[in-house]
């Protein structure tokens, strides 16, 4: 088909089909298919006008989950400056960092950008420090990349889930890291598509990144803090250091053949210096710890109270559903909870409420 030329003219039944076509015709041989998706959990009517992956991405944009993470916490908790970043513009970052390196090494940037959207949708309310009460709290443990398929599976809709594709599926649950060497994963571990790939090197670039501007915006580090060799090797601003990792991701993944998703070594070893200092000087400083105690607080004395009082229960959360324990009702419900709902069903139930003599 020529350029420019109507879709509804070419031969093709849909414009679905035309999309599909251009897929096989500049995309890399490596990248993955909308046409040869392995399917959904349940049999879908295919849209005549968006790919499937096209229509993951809506599924995902469109659900409750996604219009959450607006309100949780990325790193400072429940900050109140309008600049620091929320689970929700971290996603909106690790959309376009990936897509960068995806229509770079021509990838399925549609594939990529569901994935990406959809990768945080199960993390708690105060980011990491939630996480880690509940897999102390709940039976089973807890861990935001299985919460997060979770969402998309069983608990949007009403029960009924996104019904998503498995390659998208696929990407959510493998996209989380180790403490260790974060970009390194295991042969046969890692996400099955090399979209999936990208999407989880794109969340480690996004998060040392904006985690490091916001430290320094909150006055907890300054740039002269960041190890001279850090600075030198990646540069000192934020568009820098984004454009070095973003850059010697896709020259690593080009000079391999595309058999993966890569940096090179030097870069690793960047990262990993990044990574170690973040840590170090911000994520388990005395400062951040003392605020997620008092999250762990908030948690536990919630996911006690909805366990203990079934009235509460049915307000908050509905009917027992037969076919799931009331501890996995309870942590799925505090997951979904943003910051300030958690704060203000705590104030509600916990903290004592003044009185008016009239």
């Amino acid at each position: 088909m020529l350029k420019g030329e109507n879709p509804a003219r070419s031969g093709f039944e849909s414009l679905r089909d035309w999309l599909e076509e251009r897929e096989f015709l500049f995309l890399a041989d490596q990248a993955q298919k909308s046409r040869l998706s392995r399917g959904r959990r349940r049999e879908d009517p295919e849209c005549p006008i968006r790919t499937a992956y096209q229509r993951d991405r809506d599924r995902i944009v469109h659900s409750k989950a996604f219009r959450r993470l607006k309100h949780k916490t990325q790193v400072f908790l429940a900050p109140t400056g309008d600049h620091y970043r929320t689970r929700l513009t971290h996603t909106l970052e690790v959309s376009q960092i990936a897509r960068t390196i995806g229509r770079a090494l021509a990838l399925n940037e549609d594939l990529i950008e569901a994935i990406a959207l959809g990768h945080d949708l199960g993390h708690t309310p105060f980011g990491h420090g939630g996480e880690r009460v509940l897999n102390l709290i709940h039976p089973g443990g807890f861990r935001h990349h299985e919460q997060s398929l979770r969402v998309v599976d069983r608990l949007e809709k009403d029960g009924r889930g996104l019904n998503l594709t498995l390659e998208v599926r696929d990407g959510i649950l493998k996209h989380s890291k180790g403490k260790h060497h974060p970009v390194l994963v295991d042969s046969g571990k890692g996400p099955i598509t090399l979209e999936g790939q990208v999407v989880r090197v794109a969340d480690i670039v996004a998060y040392l990144n904006h985690d490091l501007d916001d430290a320094i915006r909150a006055g907890v580090l300054r740039l002269d803090d960041v190890p001279e060799a850090i600075r030198r090797g990646l540069g000192v601003t934020h568009a820098q250091r984004i454009h070095a990792m973003v850059d010697d991701t896709i020259r690593a993944s080009l000079a391999c053949g595309l058999g993966e998703i890569r940096m090179s070594p030097i870069m690793l070893e960047l990262v990993d210096s990044l990574r170690a200092f973040l840590f170090e000087r911000v994520y388990e400083t005395d400062t951040i710890r003392k605020e997620f105690e008092r999250a762990r607080k908030i948690i536990e004395d919630l996911y006690g109270a909805l366990l203990r009082d079934a009235d509460l229960f049915r307000r908050e959360i509905g009917e027992r559903d037969a076919e799931e324990s009331r501890e996995r009702q309870v942590c799925d419900h505090i997951a979904g909870m943003t910051d300030r709902y958690a704060l203000e069903l705590y104030k509600n139930l916990f903290l004592p409420r003044p009185w008016m003599k009239l």
